[in-house]
């Protein structure tokens, strides 16, 4: 910056604090309203059954949280529906399925995306197959501990064919019994 520009906001700062530059928008002179309206959350009284509950669901693992959305949905029939654009685009496609059904059945497409489910273990092979499904699926080992003790699960979803065949591969020299549906 030039010496000239220095000086010129220099100037500027030093009038703004010393109170001798008067603001012209009454949007930024009433900033009591917009500090009330930031601070309306820690006005209101917070009941403390909903208190505690807010501090448990925080304390959760994203596992838990999972299950705790899961058995909240199933608990109050709350159906899973797509999220976003899919909804509304569902009852355009329709009219394609309609024509679609006019034309002859295409032979089966052969599947390329698997879901894998841990079905048992080998309990001499406990601590292996639990290290492996911490690396695999990024846990830390007591969740690990807790996923393979709660067989049959789930493992991964959507995976490749060739990566969902190395990891049977892997499972099964481990000692574990792993399904790809």
């Amino acid at each position: 910056m030039s010496v000239p520009c220095r000086y010129a906001a220099r100037s500027c700062a030093r009038s703004f604090r010393s109170g001798h530059f008067k603001v012209a928008t009454p949007f930024l002179q009433n900033t009591s309203s917009t500090q009330r309206r930031h601070n309306s959350t820690e006005a209101t009284p917070i009941n403390p059954k909903i208190a505690g509950i807010v501090d448990q669901i925080s304390q959760l693992t994203l596992l838990e949280t999972a299950d705790l959305v899961s058995s909240l949905k199933s608990r109050l029939n709350i159906p899973d529906l797509p999220v976003g654009g899919f909804a509304a685009a569902a009852p355009a496609a329709a009219p394609a399925a309609a024509e679609e059904a006019d034309e002859p059945a295409p032979a089966a497409q052969e599947k390329t995306l698997f879901t894998l489910k841990l079905t048992a273990f080998d309990t001499a092979a406990k601590a292996k197959v639990i290290k492996e499904v911490k690396n695999l699926l990024g846990l830390s080992l007591v969740d690990s501990k807790k996923f393979v003790e709660s067989a049959p699960k789930t493992m991964k979803e959507s995976v490749p064919k060739e990566e969902a065949e190395k990891i049977i591969a892997t499972m099964k020299e481990l000692g574990a019994t792993v399904v790809m549906d």
